[in-house]
């Protein structure tokens, strides 16, 4: 499947991502060729092989969950450049944003 420089500057603007002409086609060669490959992939029969979430066969590697104590409100907004009862102050950065 062949992936267009539209179909990713396209995909770029959902993103509200800024691409150039050179990064456009980049993208769209390097997404083909995944598609491509994906492609080959779809070949192969897989009958029988079971989906697994990872090749090494673990199961459950995360500790348990282990209740502690944590840092008072107080300590934890002593380093904060500003707060207000309690929470951090950070500048206001919504802005006005053309529909797409």
């Amino acid at each position: 499947m062949e992936i267009t420089k539209q179909e990713v500057e396209k995909v770029a603007k959902l993103a509200r991502l800024e691409l150039t002409e050179s990064e456009q086609a980049a993208f769209a060669k390097q997404l083909s060729q995944i598609l491509g490959h994906v492609e080959t992939l779809k070949r192969h029969d897989t009958t029988g092989v079971q989906p697994t979430a990872t090749v090494l066969g673990q199961v459950n590697v995360f500790r348990p969950d282990m209740v502690c104590p944590s840092l008072s409100v107080d300590r934890v907004v002593d380093n904060a450049p500003e707060s207000i009862d309690g929470f951090f102050v950070v500048p206001k950065i919504i802005e006005d944003r053309q529909p797409l």
